[in-house]
């Protein structure tokens, strides 16, 4: 969509708070279901945009269709600065607008009957915003290929898709489908999500018709433009025939072919520990772009130039990050966790990007042990900083510490623990994908359903890693025969068992906050704590 890898903390921190952010007026906009947005429910989005790459330039039409859920009158759509939306209309009248930063205000002639099904059309133009380090500040970015022809994209999951079109730009009320016409230059290639319908063409521009089945979040949806060349395959999945397209610059056709032969793989690994690939009817992109890559879903754009680990480095510092092309991998988990089971609100964003870089880890699992895995996972927690909680603050579009990632993959790694048996855990897992099969939810909803699933009472262990910055720390002492043994830096309640090895066997103890003790039949000349909890510890004397 961190301490040793210091040049790549922007991957993973989406955002740049290290302390207690002021949230203004236009936070509360942006990231809250205020009246104007909880009165109706986006259905359909017929989004036509035109792009003019050497001017910068989008122009466009939005056609909305929604359903009215309680009666109202006014309707908030988003568009940010400096694009502007020109006029609004319903039923062939044109409607008053009211703008309020990225917000836009449009009052409604036509009485909005509950039930009902309407639609209005925006249309719109600008200069989007450019990032200057996409994807992690997000826009578009406007580059050339080795020949001089266009080669442009966008990302903006963190700053939102109404940085250059305008929509309901909320993640908790996704879109149940969408029609995107993309016109650029003679000579190139418009690739969106889904699947391509029709192509057509003028004197000067091409139109390419993208056509997707299934709900998608708005940050997800996006428009990628080069003279690209186009290959293509059928994987055979759990729901049957899965078709793959892959669109790339020509000079890389052959690095490519030979690459994304990575791509099978990951659905193979994904398949069997989360599920079903949840668009088999919008089909699975992987597209080349000007920056590192995002996972718009069903179209996961690419720029790890061709090479495993993350551009060519292990972010584990074990050697099994090199394993795999990290954008690859990383980018297509999240079209189980982020696009398949979207956050209702960014605040819980580490449900998309704590189970996406457990996947990390879990395709090391399916193909080379899990040893390999465990030794991946434990070595990028030294990236996680503990600055801040991993979940943010609701309502105001605010994400939580970057930590989300590898903090979150670590917590999970330890769950797996925790629940000691791994078909269990897989069946959890893909339960998650079916439970909230295109669902937007909450952190408590998938707090709950591990817990009902695995039977275990989890309720302080996800206070403790999710909403603190607390490590638990295991104190302990050794005399003769006889552990003695506490937690310290916990919240009340904590009490999370863990494994040991005493004298070359496997042991499980109960810390508390309190001392407790645990006797051996010899005298202990060997101990260690079990490395895959994500835990500190201390000998006391």
């Amino acid at each position: 969509m961190h301490k040793l890898f210091s040049m790549l903390l922007g991957f993973f921190c989406l955002t740049a708070f290290a302390q207690e952010r002021q949230f203004t007026h236009q936070d509360t906009l942006k990231g809250s279901i205020t009246p104007e947005r909880a009165w109706w429910d986006v259905s359909h989005y017929d989004l036509k945009v035109t792009v003019d790459p050497d001017n910068k330039f989008i122009s466009g039409s939005n056609t909305i269709t929604y359903k009215v859920l309680e009666p109202y009158q006014t309707l908030q759509i988003d568009l940010q600065e400096p694009m502007k939306i020109l006029s609004a209309t319903q039923n062939d009248k044109k409607l008053a607008i009211k703008k309020d930063g990225a917000a836009y205000f449009i009052s409604l002639q036509k009485k909005q009957k509950k039930e009902a099904s309407n639609k209005i059309t925006i249309t719109f133009e600008g200069k989007p915003v450019e990032g200057a380090r996409l994807p992690w500040d997000g826009g578009w970015t406007w580059q050339k290929d080795a020949k001089g022809k266009a080669f442009a994209a966008n990302a903006n999951q963190s700053i939102g898709s109404s940085i250059w079109w305008p929509n309901k730009d909320i993640p908790y009320d996704e879109v149940e489908g969408l029609d995107l016409y993309i016109t650029v230059p003679k000579g190139l290639t418009a690739v969106g999500n889904g699947t391509l319908v029709d192509s057509s063409s003028t004197t000067d521009k091409n139109t390419f018709h993208w056509s997707v089945e299934n709900p998608i979040n708005s940050y997800g949806i996006s428009a990628d433009i080069a003279d690209y060349a186009h290959f293509s395959e059928t994987y055979k999945g759990e729901k049957g025939p899965l078709d793959l397209n892959f669109y790339v610059l020509k000079e890389n056709l052959d690095k490519a072919q030979e690459q994304f032969k990575q791509v099978p793989k990951m659905l193979e690994a994904f398949e069997h520990w989360f599920g079903p690939y949840p668009f088999y009817e919008d089909g699975y992109k992987l597209v080349e772009v000007p920056y590192l890559g995002m996972e718009h879903q069903s179209n996961v754009t690419y720029g790890n130039k061709y090479e495993n680990g993350y551009l060519g480095r292990d972010l584990s510092g074990t050697g099994w990050g090199l394993k795999f092309d990290f954008i690859i991998i990383h980018e297509s988990g999240h079209e189980w966790f982020a696009n398949n089971i979207t956050n209702k609100d960014v605040a819980d964003m580490w449900v998309h990007e704590g189970f996406t870089a457990y996947s990390e880890n879990l395709y090391l699992d399916y193909f080379f042990g899990k040893e390999a895995s465990a030794d991946y996972v434990i070595g990028t927690r030294s990236a996680i900083r503990n600055d801040r909680p991993i979940i943010g603050t609701y309502g105001v579009d605010h994400e939580g510490s970057g930590d989300m990632y590898y903090k979150g993959a670590n917590v999970l790694h330890t769950l797996r623990q925790l629940i000691e048996d791994d078909e269990k855990w897989r069946a959890i897992l893909r339960g998650l994908n079916k439970e909230f099969y295109h669902q937007t939810v909450t952190t408590a909803q998938i707090e709950n359903y591990i817990s009902e699933q695995s039977g275990i009472d989890l309720t302080e262990f996800w206070e403790q890693y999710l909403r603190t910055t607390m490590i638990p720390e295991l104190e302990y002492s050794i005399e003769g025969n006889t552990l003695k043994f506490r937690y310290a830096d916990i919240v009340e309640g904590f009490d999370m068992p863990i494994q040991i090895h005493v004298n070359e066997q496997k042991e499980w103890i109960y810390p508390s906050a309190e001392w407790k003790t645990k006797s051996f039949d010899a005298t202990i000349t060997d101990f260690n704590i079990n490395r895959n909890f994500y835990i500190e510890f201390e000998e006391i004397n």
